[in-house]
């Protein structure tokens, strides 16, 4: 996914700014794998194969997550994810979306 797209989401359920973790990219500079944390409500959207999941949490199951989480996890700075949120306070994204 490119950049200027994903710089147009905001978090589904409090319309807040996200912040961009990239964890992998393409040569053309596409984010292939990367997580999208909301700065407010500290859920996090996870991008796949360069499309962000950005379903409800109702629809969302974790044990699907967990395996991606855990190969992640020397991005995650230490953190632990649990239902869809970031604990222990935010993410430092290596690089932030401007708004």
């Amino acid at each position: 996914m490119r950049i200027e797209t994903i710089e147009k989401l905001c978090c589904p359920f409090d319309k807040s700014d996200l912040i961009l973790r990239i964890i992998t990219k393409d040569d053309k500079d596409n984010v292939l794998e990367g997580l999208l944390t909301c700065a407010d409500c500290k859920r996090f959207y996870p991008i796949v194969s360069g499309i962000p999941i950005m379903n409800p949490d109702e629809y969302r199951d974790f044990k699907l997550e967990q395996p991606m989480l855990e190969k992640w996890e020397k991005f995650l700075n230490g953190k632990e994810a649990k239902k869809f949120k970031i604990l222990d306070g935010e993410i430092k994204a290596i690089e932030h979306i401007k708004k």
